[in-house]
């Protein structure tokens, strides 16, 4: 059996980019999490890209006894309807079978706060349980829009232009270094206080 190829620092840094922990980044190189852990200490990127409480990861990946076999739906052999929705979705973008950026823009920035990218999936001939790889793509909120049509309904339209608030509940958010930083980078301030004063009114 042939000896797996080094990492380069640049495919290291690509993966952490498009995901959100050191296992999902070292399945997104498709290597082994140690050859993975190997390289990331080498470059000394192992230690920034930890994210031991799973943020921005669902919970449902923890239980991997139950997980269903993805390419038995991909090819029609498995009835999708009777899966999460949201869990395919994921998978099929942290085993690679769709890119996590609009199939249309590139589109492929994340939210500072949690991470999220507004992405959603997008069936072309209509029917969501066809997973075929050529049925589906993933589209941005803009791209959506403007070649499918509305993500929201009219009273959701009218309550988003109206600044009604949804939820009076109040949010505590937790803003690591990396946020911090990615703060700084869109000149929403430029200390830690202010920082804090920024997210302390959203």
């Amino acid at each position: 059996m042939p000896a797996p190829k080094p990492l380069s620092k640049e495919q290291i840094v690509a993966a952490q980019g498009s995901t959100l922990s050191n296992r999902s980044a070292a399945r997104y190189l498709h290597v082994s999490y140690i050859h993975y852990k190997k390289y990331a200490k080498i470059y000394g990127l192992f230690e920034s890209h930890k994210n031991q409480s799973g943020k921005g990861i669902p919970k449902f990946l923890k239980n991997k006894k139950n997980d269903f076999a993805l390419l038995d739906i991909i090819e029609g052999r498995l009835d999708a309807s009777n899966f999460n929705p949201a869990k395919i979705k994921y998978r099929l973008i942290e085993e690679g079978y769709l890119l996590e950026e609009c199939s249309t823009c590139g589109f492929k920035e994340r939210r500072v706060l949690d991470y999220k990218m507004p992405l959603l999936l997008h069936f072309k001939d209509k029917n969501k349980s066809n997973y075929s790889k050529e049925n589906i793509e993933l589209l941005c909120y803009n791209c959506y829009f403007l070649t499918i049509g509305d993500i929201f309904n009219d009273k959701q339209i009218e309550g988003l232009e109206d600044h009604t608030t949804i939820n009076n509940s109040k949010v505590d958010w937790e803003v690591d270094d990396y946020h911090i930083q990615r703060l700084k980078e869109l000149g929403l301030g430029d200390d830690e206080d202010e920082i804090n004063q920024y997210i302390s009114r959203i």
